[in-house]
Order: C-alpha cells, then structure tokens, then sequence
C-alpha cells in the first residue's frame, strides 16, 4: 500500500511539474474553459445552460486522451516498465495509477469550473452536487479507460497523437459539449451515439443538471461505466512491458472490443 501511495504522489507530481501534462491537464482545459465562456455565451446563450458540465468533460477529454496516453508510451520506450517489472511492481499498479491522477487533476479543474461559472458567465450550476459528482466520476473513468488503452496499443507518440484526435475531435463536434445531441439527424447522430461524452451529457442533464429523464440517464451511466471497465480491462489485458517484445498476448485490433458499449447503447436507442 505505501508502494502504491508513493507511485500515485509521484505521477501526481510529475502531471503538475511537467510543462507538457501541466498544459493537458490544468492550462489548456481553463483556457478554453474562459475563451467558450466569453465567446459562446454571447453567440449561443443556451451554451451557459451546460457550461458546467461541458467544459469539466472537456477538461477530461484533455487530460486522459491528449495527455496520459503519450507518457505510458514513453515510460514503456524508456525502459522503465521492464525496471518496474524487475522490482515486482505489477501491471495493473501501472495502469491503475495514471487513471486515477488523471481522474484527480480533472477534478481539480471541474471543481474550479463549476465554482466560478456561474459568477464568472452566469452559468447554472448543478441541481444536485451529489448526482454531478458520481457523473463525472463515471464519464472521468470511461475516457480515462480510453487513454491507457490508447497508450498500451500505440507503438509510438505519433500514433497516440493520431488515436487521441480520433476519439477527441468527433466528442467535441457531436459528442453534446458545444451544441445538443438531439439536434443531430440521420448518420451523424448515429455517430454521435458512438461517442463517450454523448452518454456523459445526457447523465450530467438527468441526474445532475435537473434536465432530461433519470431512467434515461442512468442507462447512460450504466453504458459509461461499462466502456471505462472494457477499456481498462482491455489494456490490462494487452499491456506489454517493452515495445521490443516480439510476441503480443493479443492483437491491438481488439481494442476495438472497447466501443462494445457504445454500440449497444445506439442499438438501444433505436
């Protein structure tokens, strides 16, 4: 336990002291938190309805897809997991601590973010702080899941640039955090049902925001927590210790496997 405790302060440390994870984690998220709270919120005053849990999802997004993935990649090509291997620090410890320093700075950021909205941009604030919290926890942990899946089949940090935007950039268009999901017709909100962060709003508006159906929403939770446990199990299953091993337990196409849930909840839906 204190291997553990002393392996998550330090990850912890190294999100804040690295100016590359600094930036994922804490400047770029607030920035754009300010620069789509001045700007959306005199373009689209419906934005402000959902600024809160917009932008604490985006902050997740940020931090487990733009920033985590690249460190496992180059943790894994600097050797140090096969020296954590020799010392019997087990995979899953590896996996395990940078999902929950993400999940921590990106609630550091939603907390900054749902306390100084409504001052700030006359945003609403959640209904029921207790329902807000499980949510992002929730949606903090399926795209946590996503990024040390990412990190664990990307062979180098260009490809975790390339998987990272792939899940990034179609959540910001269609994933609900700009604009509604329900305003997208035909393929496109079928797409949308594809994406994490579109089951992350529609929780966020039934259990925490006090908009939408509850039993609507907690099929969303039920969707989110099952794609963060495929995704990690996932990559624990597919972890490899050194990038120059020849053998893989399995193929990196079966992280495809990860987006089972999701497309379950578009059958669902339909």
């Amino acid at each position: 336990m204190n291997a553990f405790a002393y392996h998550f302060g330090f990850e912890f440390r190294v999100g804040i002291r690295n100016k590359a994870l600094m930036l994922m984690n804490y400047l770029f998220p607030l920035g754009c938190y300010l620069m789509f709270g001045a700007l959306m919120g005199s373009i689209n005053p419906g934005f402000l309805q959902t600024i809160v849990p917009a932008m604490s999802v985006f902050a997740v997004l940020s931090g487990a897809l733009l920033g985590m993935p690249d460190t496992l990649v180059n943790a894994r090509e600097a050797g140090i997991f096969r020296s954590y291997k020799i010392n019997g620090v087990p995979a899953l410890n590896i996996l395990v601590v940078p999902v929950l320093t993400s999940m921590l700075h990106a609630l550091l950021v939603t907390a900054i973010i749902a306390l100084t909205a409504p001052a700030l941009f006359d945003g609403v604030a959640p209904a029921n702080w207790a329902g807000f919290l499980l949510v992002f926890l929730v949606t903090a942990f399926a795209l946590a899941g996503l990024g040390a899946l990412i990190g664990v089949v990307s062979t180098s940090s260009r490809m975790t640039v390339l998987l990272s935007q792939l899940v990034f950039l179609p959540s910001m268009i269609l994933g609900g955090l700009m604009l509604p999901s329900s305003l997208l017709t035909g393929a496109l909100g079928k797409v949308a049902l594809l994406l994490p962060t579109t089951y992350a709003m529609d929780a966020f508006a039934g259990l925490a925001m006090g908009q939408g159906t509850g039993s609507h929403a907690w099929q969303s939770v039920g969707i989110l927590l099952a794609g963060g446990l495929m995704a990690f199990g996932l990559a624990l299953f597919l972890f490899s210790w050194d990038s120059k091993n020849s053998t893989r337990r399995g193929h990196p196409a079966l992280a495809l496997l990860a987006w089972l849930p999701y497309v379950i909840g578009l059958l669902l839906a339909h």
